[in-house]
């Protein structure tokens, strides 16, 4: 059922001059659904999302969010989103609240009094509501942010990267708010560089060079790239990893605090190329690959540029 996606858009692409930083994406994000976009820096995330939500045209592709055609109805789109930036972008020398008054002026809500009132008790911020926002910690900042993307009350969220440079319990706190609000229908679509939190999607994708590579559940995605992982632990890992890394059949050598992950997607090959290296000396053992093993891989075998 069409109504069943928030987003569905096929062939999205964008240029400038003659770089492609968006490439024939084709994406669907299911209504109440926790949606995590991942790729390297400069991959072109944060372009696409920039045309979902109605700031850049798309040079070719089509599709719907939230039921809108994203190329004729690009302003009643707008209207229904809350996108949060990578960096903050309020005011500094006005308080939270009135930040929020701001905001809430921009959208030309009815009852604004009203609104940023509610929007500070939901977002927990009642206790700083007069503290000047250039006076915030990391993870107050992400708060008013939050408070103020969801001011309109917008059936869509489109976050990029609101984590970064915040402590692991704003982190945690972040997280668990925007759980509470999917469980209450509302999309979201979010950035993220941090694997914990790609895990914590309910469904993720991974893009590079404008090209998405794959996408799924954690699982699905894990599953997708057929790759084989090896950890093992002992003496001088660092120096078993450079005698490995340029044997034909290993893709990677990764450190995980005291181990050390092999991987490659030919099993066959990759068992040969560390048999001579099974001795006493070192411990190894097959291991399922997990998110971050996956991602590497993608990471390197795409070769990434500088798209942006």
């Amino acid at each position: 059922m069409p109504d069943e996606f928030a987003i569905d858009v096929h062939g999205m692409t964008k240029r400038f001059g003659d770089r492609t930083v968006v490439d024939q994406i084709d994406l669907r994000v299911r209504q109440g659904e926790i949606f995590g976009f991942l790729g390297p820096n400069g991959s072109g995330k944060t372009t696409f999302i920039r045309m979902l939500c109605g700031l850049l045209r798309p040079d070719a592709g089509n599709g719907t969010c939230l039921g809108r055609d994203v190329i004729s109805e690009s302003d009643a789109i707008k209207r229904q989103v809350g996108y949060m930036t990578q960096r903050f972008s309020f005011y500094e020398d006005l308080s939270i609240a009135e930040n929020l008054d701001f905001v809430a002026r921009l959208y030309s809500l009815k009852n604004r009094r009203q609104a940023v009132r509610d929007s500070i008790e939901q977002l927990g911020l009642t206790s700083r509501k007069d503290q000047l926002a250039g006076e915030l910690s990391g993870g107050w900042k992400q708060r008013l942010a939050l408070a103020a993307c969801m001011i309109h009350q917008p059936k869509l969220l489109l976050l990029d990267e609101p984590t970064a440079g915040v402590d692991p319990k704003a982190r945690r706190d972040f997280w668990q708010q925007i759980h509470q609000l999917a469980a209450k229908g509302l999309t979201v679509l979010i950035t993220t560089h941090y694997m914990d939190e790609a895990e914590r999607c309910h469904r993720l994708a991974y893009i590079s060079k404008g090209i998405l590579l794959a996408h799924g559940t954690v699982a699905e995605v894990v599953d997708q790239a057929h790759l084989s992982t090896w950890s093992v632990s002992g003496p001088n890992l660092l120096a078993l990893s450079e005698k490995l890394h340029n044997l034909h059949g290993v893709q990677q050598t990764v450190a995980f605090g005291n181990m050390l992950h092999v991987s490659g997607n030919d099993a066959v090959a990759l068992e040969a190329a560390i048999a001579p290296f099974r001795t006493q000396e070192y411990e190894w053992r097959p291991i399922v690959s997990g998110l971050e093993d996956v991602f590497i891989h993608l990471m390197d075998t795409s070769q990434d540029g500088s798209s942006s």
